[in-house]
């Protein structure tokens, strides 16, 4: 955070256990987990999770998904995006507090490594106060190393979602990929060193739009200004029951006052709230700081159920539903048909007239063994399916050229729409064209013929 004169306050957060540093730790290992480890499952033989960007895929739970499934992404993308809408409204920043990779990484990493080698809180902000010294400078590289290798390390797992794991930390992925985890090493450094808390404050912009997403039924933290002012406490013979430790400052991520009332700084952390039940508890009090909403504190009822979370729920409803029903009828392969390039129709010895396309399929299904893929055409009656045996493995692609071929007399228009069938053993396609071959040239002659 800056200062009045815009100089840098370095805000030195002391570690606080509690319930909701309980809380912390559930899901920081989850997240983790899911960060560290899911990168290196496979699923039938595929990345349970992994976005392939140079050849345009994405696997999930062993399903491949392309270009022309963005539907699926879309609809993946607007669901986390309402789901962020819905949760805000019910329980604020629950997000910023125990999700935001910021706060996983901060709280998870880089403040348990500062503490270990500059010490808690009171010992840092001396070592600072005092100046360079030999301690000052072996405790800060000291630091600044394992800083600069959680970055790393952090950068490898999150590149590992699109590189794949295996690849990138036994060398084989490509320059681009090490380039991008070199990138993202020097920016998280710079995060972990210096930016912090600003990060949240002037860079996120979730702080700024949490405003149209909440309301005064909103969960947030909240000071009880009723119990604890004037603030003092027995010591000082006032009635409120604020002792002005200020272990709530002191605890505080951010750096901010919770007594001040609720600021746009405050992620709903809740180490403020741990830190004044632990001295509350000491005096038999109950906390003067808690997850509360405007409306309770103004003696209200407060609604779960209400327009906007009515409304946010009911779009998660619905995006769910659609996205169910879409992978339910999806199709494990892909399949394209164009026609030859330069080539519109032939006349073959026989008097046949015969159409060559290209057909394209790709298997998007998992597993070990080949899937084999069979071709007939509809539309043309008395035709001819020409095509090679087509059999191929998870994730393969193959272009073979398919020839329909059909007798003059059967080809009585110049253009034919056909299908074109492509079966799986357990799916199927259906490619829409055409079948070209001349027949109203053919049938201006055969009056004549007819006459003779």
């Amino acid at each position: 955070m800056f200062g009045f004169s815009g100089a840098r306050q370095w805000v030195y957060p002391m570690a606080q256990p509690g319930r909701f540093q309980r809380w912390h730790t559930i899901s920081s290992v989850a997240l983790h987990l899911i960060l560290f480890v899911t990168p290196w499952i496979t699923v039938a033989g595929n990345p349970a999770l992994r976005i392939d960007l140079p050849g345009r895929r994405v696997f999930v739970l062993g399903g491949i998904y392309t270009a022309r499934d963005s539907i699926l992404l879309l609809l993946i993308l607007l669901f986390l995006a309402f789901a962020l809408f819905f949760f805000t409204s019910l329980w604020g920043r629950i997000w910023c507090g125990y999700a935001c990779p910021q706060t996983v990484f901060l709280e998870s990493w880089i403040r348990p490594i500062e503490k270990w080698i500059e010490g808690d809180r009171g010992a840092r902000m001396r070592r600072d106060k005092g100046g360079i010294s030999l301690d000052y400078a072996w405790r800060k590289a000291a630091k600044w190393s394992l800083f600069a290798l959680a970055a790393f390390v952090i950068a490898m797992a999150f590149i590992a979602f699109f590189a794949g794991a295996r690849e990138l930390w036994t060398g084989r992925a490509g320059v681009a990929s090490y380039t991008l985890v070199g990138i993202i090493t020097v920016a998280l450094f710079w995060d972990f060193a210096w930016f912090r808390e600003q990060f949240c404050n002037y860079l996120c912009p979730y702080a700024r739009f949490q405003g149209a997403l909440t309301d005064e039924e909103s969960l947030l933290i909240a000071y009880d200004r009723a119990r604890g002012e004037p603030r003092g406490g027995p010591l000082a013979k006032t009635d409120g029951r604020c002792v002005e430790c200020n272990k709530c400052v002191a605890v505080c991520p951010q750096g901010i006052d919770i007594r001040n009332g609720f600021q746009l700084e405050c992620i709903a952390c809740g180490h403020c709230i741990d830190a004044c039940t632990d001295v509350m508890g000491k005096l038999g009090h109950p906390t003067l700081v808690r997850y509360s909403t405007i409306a309770a504190d103004e003696g209200r009822k407060v609604r779960r159920l209400r327009p906007r979370t009515v409304v946010y729920g009911g779009l998660l409803g619905g995006i769910a539903a659609t996205w169910i029903a879409l992978v339910a009828g999806h199709v494990p392969f892909e399949a394209t048909v164009n026609r030859m390039p330069g080539s519109l129709f032939t006349i073959d010895t026989d008097g046949a007239v015969r159409n060559t396309f290209l057909l394209r399929i790709e298997n998007k299904s998992a597993g070990d063994g080949q899937v084999p893929f069979h071709v007939h055409v509809t539309g043309l009656p008395g035709a001819q399916v020409i095509c090679d045996d087509i059999r191929l493995a998870s994730t393969e692609d193959r272009i073979v050229p398919l020839v329909v071929r059909v007798p003059r007399a059967l080809a009585t228009d110049r253009t034919i729409p056909i299908q074109v069938h492509v079966t799986s053993p357990t799916d199927s396609l259906v490619l829409g064209t055409t079948f070209k071959s001349g027949g109203e040239l053919h049938d201006e002659r055969q009056p004549e013929r007819e006459t003779d």
